[in-house]
C-alpha cells in the first residue's frame, strides 16, 4: 500500500489509499465496527479480504438491496441500529462497500450516529471513487426526489482498489466515466485530452488508465471542496450537468437510465444552453456533444420538456422562482447562472435529439 494522499475539507481530514487488497485488521476499532454493503458488494474478497462467510464477530454487516430505493430513511434507520446494538461508541466505525449510493447512505448514517462517529469508505464503482467517495457529501434520498436530505461528512479514510474495476458490469462503467467527463471539463485538459485519445485502453479498463483517471478526478474535486466545503460558493461548479439528471431520473422512478447516463445527457444541455445564453460557441458544445456520443451515451430524451423542468424547481439550488444552473464559458470557465425556466424548457423543446 502506498503512503495516502491527505486531503483537507474544513475541519476534516480525508485520506486516500491506492491499494491492491484490504485486510480485516485495517477495518478495526475498539467499540466495534459495522460494514455496510448492497447485495453485489457484500461477497468481495478483494475488497475487504474476508470472506462473505467468515466475518469475525468485532465486525457487524448490513446489506441492503441495491438501487436507490434503499438510500432512504428506513435505510439510514438500518445502519443506526445496528451500530447500537453491535455497541459501537462515538469512537466507533462505519464502513461503507460500494458504489455511490452506498457511500451516500453510510456517510450519512455515520453522521447522526452519535453525532458522528468514525467514517471509512471503500468504493466499488468508478462513479463512487470519482465523486460520491471524496468530499463528504452525504444524502438520502426523500419524496421521490434526490438527495433531499443530507449533511456534510468527509470519510477520515477512503480505499481505492481499482481491480475491482474489472469486474464492474458494463453499464455502471459508463455510468462512472459520466462523471469523469464533467470532471475533466471542470477543471483539467490533460484529463480531457486521455479522454479522446485513449478512448480504446479506458474502455479496457487499462489498470494503471485506470488509477491515474481517479487519481486526476480526485485532485480536481479535492481541490474545489478543499476551497468549499459547504458550498457556499464555487463547490456548486461539481453540479454541472447534475440538475437535469436529476430531473430526469426523478420523471423516470431512477429505473430507465443510470445516474451516469443521466449526467451525460445533463452536461450536453448544460452545454446547449450556454451557448443559447451566449456564454459558450457552438464548438464548445460540439466538443462536448461528440466526447459523450463517443463513449456511447444518449442524449436523447423522450419526455415533456414541462415535466423535466417541474422536476428541475424541485432542486436545492432554484431561487426566487429561477433554477440556479451551473454552465461553461468554455473547458475549464464555470459560472452559475440564475434562469427562467421557461427559457430552460424552451430550449430544451428545440434540441434536435431531444423528443417531446
Amino acid at each position: 500500500m502506498n503512503d495516502p494522499a491527505s486531503f483537507r475539507f474544513g475541519d476534516y481530514t480525508s485520506h486516500v489509499h491506492f491499494t491492491s487488497s484490504i485486510e480485516a485488521s485495517r477495518l478495526s476499532a475498539d467499540s466495534g465496527v459495522v460494514l455496510v454493503f448492497d447485495r453485489n458488494t457484500a461477497g468481495v474478497p478483494a475488497v475487504t479480504g474476508v470472506p462473505s462467510n467468515d466475518i469475525t464477530p468485532s465486525l457487524a454487516r448490513v446489506v441492503l438491496p441495491p438501487g436507490e430505493k434503499s438510500k432512504s430513511w428506513p435505510g439510514a434507520r438500518r445502519i443506526v441500529r445496528k451500530a447500537l446494538e453491535a455497541g459501537l461508541g462515538r469512537d466507533g466505525l462505519i464502513v461503507g462497500i460500494g458504489g455511490g449510493m452506498i457511500c451516500d447512505l453510510a456517510a450519512f448514517a455515520a453522521s447522526l450516529f452519535m453525532r458522528g462517529c468514525r467514517l471509512f469508505l471503500v468504493p466499488t464503482s468508478l462513479l463512487a471513487m470519482v465523486d460520491a467517495a471524496i468530499g463528504g457529501k452525504t444524502a438520502i434520498n426523500y419524496g421521490g426526489y434526490k438527495n433531499m436530505a443530507g449533511t456534510f461528512y468527509p470519510a477520515e479514510r477512503i480505499f481505492i482498489v481499482v481491480e475491482v474495476l474489472e469486474s464492474l458490469p458494463e453499464r455502471e462503467f459508463r455510468s462512472g466515466l459520466a462523471e469523469v467527463i464533467k470532471t475533466a471539463l471542470l477543471g483539467d485538459t490533460a484529463l480531457l485530452e486521455m479522454l479522446s485519445s485513449r478512448k480504446e485502453r479506458i474502455l479496457a479498463r487499462d489498470p494503471a488508465l485506470m488509477e491515474e483517471t481517479v487519481r486526476r478526478c480526485i485532485a480536481v474535486k479535492a481541490g474545489i471542496v478543499g476551497e468549499d466545503p459547504r458550498e457556499a460558493g464555487n463547490r456548486a461548479f461539481l453540479n454541472l450537468g447534475h440538475t437535469y439528471a436529476h430531473a430526469v431520473e426523478a420523471v423516470t422512478g431512477y429505473k430507465l437510465w443510470s445516474h451516469g447516463q443521466a449526467v451525460a445527457w445533463g452536461v450536453v444541455q448544460a452545454a446547449v444552453l450556454s451557448e443559447r445564453l451566449g456564454l459558450a460557441d457552438r464548438s464548445y458544445v460540439a466538443t462536448i456533444r461528440d466526447l459523450a456520443e463517443s463513449y456511447g451515451f444518449d442524449l436523447r430524451v423522450r419526455w415533456k420538456p414541462e415535466s423535466l423542468v417541474k422536476a428541475m424547481l424541485v432542486d436545492k439550488k432554484r431561487r426566487r422562482g429561477k433554477l440556479r444552473l451551473v454552465l461553461q464559458r468554455g473547458i475549464g470557465d464555470t459560472v452559475v447562472r440564475e434562469v427562467d425556466p421557461r427559457l430552460v424548457a424552451e430550449t430544451l423543446r428545440l434540441s434536435p435529439r431531444n423528443i417531446s
